[in-house]
């Protein structure tokens, strides 16, 4: 049985004769929704637009299949937020690192990324890479620095052996913090090695450096891209002769 019972017709007029009066659409029911003879609205109709709308809405933000026709995936894409071209990303790089690369931007608007994951793409970049990246740069300046420590000293034997000697004479005589900032470079090292052959200076331990000489200042030069990454002779020279007359040497 599929008659609607909550469907009834309207009941007599109460003289029995006139029909009685069918209800009026309501001002929200598009008139292809109702039933004008019946004064109702046409179930199967509404049912009918609403699958429609559905089929419609699913395969607008479904993925357009590997055949589909270059507007179809056009489409889509803008329905995503992807832009036309690769130009359209905008990222904010958050290192001086890490920029937009037009080769990377390009293969990330092909795979059909938005501008937020490209974004993420760059900020993961910064985030996870640049660590990894100085320290093997890391890793690599301070190898090329024994290098040359080997090279100065005749060898990887006599270079052990002398970095030996030198720490000892350096926790002897020379503050430790001195020793710590001389020992991270090749000419740090070599100035030590100088300052002991010639049994200077001779001081304590927790011997303060001359007020003339600024130590902050000299750290801050080490930490200059020109003292550890470029090793411009000039810049590297001055730390080092900084730190002799920090030592009185």
């Amino acid at each position: 049985m599929s008659e609607n019972l909550l469907e009834v017709e309207a009941e007599p007029a109460g003289d029995g004769g006139a029909a009685g009066a069918v209800a009026v659409r309501p001002d929200e029911v598009p008139e292809k929704f109702w039933d004008g003879e019946r004064g109702a609205i046409r179930v199967e109709a509404l049912l009918k637009s609403y699958r429609e709308l559905e089929r419609k809405l699913s395969a607008r933000f479904a993925p357009p299949a590997d055949d589909a026709p270059e507007e179809e995936r056009l489409r889509f894409r803008r329905a995503m937020g992807v832009p036309d071209t690769a130009d359209g990303y905008v990222v904010q790089p958050k290192h001086e690192l890490i920029g937009a690369d037009p080769e990377v931007n390009a293969t990330l608007h092909q795979a059909g990324f938005t501008p937020a994951q490209v974004q993420l793409v760059y900020d993961l970049a910064a985030e996870r890479l640049l660590p990894i990246v100085a320290e093997a740069t890391s890793q690599f300046e301070a190898e090329r620095q024994r290098d040359r420590l080997r090279a100065e000293f005749g060898g990887e034997e006599r270079y052990r052996r002398t970095a030996k000697q030198i720490a000892a004479w350096g926790r002897a005589n020379l503050p430790e913090e001195v020793l710590t900032a001389l020992s991270t470079t090749a000419d740090g090292v070599i100035a030590l090695h100088r300052m002991m052959e010639k049994g200077e200076p001779a001081l304590a331990r927790q011997a303060e450096a001359p007020e003339t000489v600024d130590e902050a200042a000299l750290r801050r030069m080490m930490r200059d891209p020109r003292y550890w990454r470029s090793r411009e002779p000039d810049f590297v020279r001055r730390v080092t002769e900084g730190f002799r007359r920090l030592t009185g040497g």
